[in-house]
């Protein structure tokens, strides 16, 4: 599962509804919330955000949290 996935699960989110106000297709919701090498697009990202209630940044911040630049 990736950081979306978790910030899903965390949060309840219902992906059909996502879908149904984002227009992102459930496929591609649930690529995104499972498979690691699937990449997410920041207009996804921002989409995402303002279907679930969530400041864009807040959820940014979540889903690459893992992120390091590099010394």
């Amino acid at each position: 599962m990736t950081e979306l996935g978790l910030f899903f699960s965390r949060k309840s989110v219902n992906r059909s509804d996502v879908s149904r106000k984002t227009g992102i297709s459930k496929t591609r919701l649930s690529e995104l919330a499972n498979s690691t090498s699937t990449k997410l697009r920041a207009d996804e990202l921002y989409l995402i955000a303002l279907a679930i209630d969530v400041d864009p940044c807040e959820l940014l911040k979540d889903v690459c949290k893992g992120l390091k630049l590099v010394d």
